[in-house]
């Protein structure tokens, strides 16, 4: 008995030596801080912007390595937040991961709309700014087609493109985009239901829906994490450098918050959210029907199984609307933003998805 005492304290003794110990280096590289959060650098692969239009930047990378695949990859992220998520850092970009597996890589940056840009809608965007860009990129590529890969509030706008212009598509990509809008599984599905959210009362007294309303919204859905638990690991890994250049790129990225355009937030909210109109078939831009079933090029869905924002189910429920023969998923045991900047996904699922991506598409001559 003596000797099992003993060997507690001295296991107990260790672990608090231990612990004071690295207490010690937490304060130690507190001065460091500081310093760490100023230099951290986000969105550091080169690129040029080759077509602009009002706000909208379009930027096409510079690939060090060969172009070996004809059709390019397109990305549109959402409306909400920054794009640079993509290529948040060297060893965390999705950009990279394309780059090497030989892709042609353009980006819409679609900026930051002003008060005059409130009036802006959907199709605005689909119909119009995302044609002319998809048009650019074909003749500036030389291809007929190219590969379009839209995350989150992207994902749902590039479902939409396809739907109508499917000509212009070889593959199909979307990283947790909301599809189907009916479940219950999300808090925005709740939070969103008519007889909760005034969205009209909204956008008339804001004009553009603010980003600082979107930022503490989506906070508001993991409180805990957000406003502690993130803090206290903070802390604890307050001696780790490299913990810290990702902490402060995300910070940066998180709190980068823009507005969005008025109407489009509306009619986002109405017609998706509340009314599920691309399930529907209900859906219409500039007089177009939105038909999911005309999309019939091969689709890849990419999910997080713990994606608070968009469940995966509801990414997962084009399979049952489209036409497309060659239908693939893959799904990572990450969040929402996770399926883009975790060390998990540039690991096991970004090598694969970018491999599926040029399986399906046309290999240079």
């Amino acid at each position: 008995m003596t000797s099992a005492i003993l060997d507690t304290f001295l296991d107990f003794q260790k672990s608090a030596q231990a612990e004071s110990f690295r207490a010690w280096q937490r304060w130690l590289n507190a001065p460091k801080v500081p310093q760490i959060a100023r230099d951290v650098r986000v969105a550091t692969t080169p690129h040029d912007v080759v077509y602009e239009e009002d706000s909208l930047k379009l930027l096409r990378y510079r690939n060090e390595h060969s172009i070996d695949l004809q059709e390019p990859v397109l990305v549109c992220f959402a409306l909400v937040n920054r794009p640079y998520i993509l290529d948040l850092q060297p060893e965390r970009s999705v950009v990279r991961q394309l780059l090497k597996r030989g892709f042609d890589v353009y980006l819409i940056d679609w900026g930051i709309p002003t008060a005059a840009d409130r009036t802006l809608r959907l199709q605005d965007y689909v119909c119009g700014f995302m044609k002319n860009v998809v048009n650019f990129v074909c003749e500036h590529s030389q291809s007929p087609k190219l590969n379009l890969l839209g995350y989150c509030m992207g994902g749902t706008m590039s479902a939409m493109y396809t739907a109508l212009y499917q000509e212009q598509v070889r593959n199909l990509i979307l990283m947790a985009a909301p599809i189907d809008f009916s479940g219950d599984d999300g808090l925005l599905n709740l939070w969103t239901r008519e007889e909760y959210f005034d969205v009209d009362a909204l956008v008339d007294a804001f004009g553009n829906c603010p980003g600082s309303f979107l930022q503490s919204s989506f906070q508001m859905m993991k409180p805990v994490q957000n406003y502690f638990e993130k803090y206290v690991t903070f802390f604890d890994k307050m001696d780790d450098d490299a913990y810290l250049e990702n902490y402060f790129a995300m910070e940066r990225w998180v709190n980068d918050n823009i507005p969005v355009a008025g109407e489009t937030f509306r009619e986002f909210v109405k017609y998706l959210y509340q009314q599920n109109q691309l399930v529907t078939g209900e859906l219409r831009l500039r007089d177009q029907p939105v038909k999911l079933q005309n999309v019939t090029c091969p689709l890849l869905a990419l999910v997080a199984d713990h994606d608070h924002l968009v469940p995966p189910s509801s990414t997962l429920a084009i399979k049952h609307h489209v036409a497309s023969q060659s239908i693939r998923h893959m799904s990572i045991n990450a969040g929402h933003i996770g399926l883009a900047v975790s060390s998990k996904a540039h690991s096991q699922l970004w090598p694969d998805a970018a491999m599926w991506i040029a399986d399906h598409s046309t290999t240079k001559s």
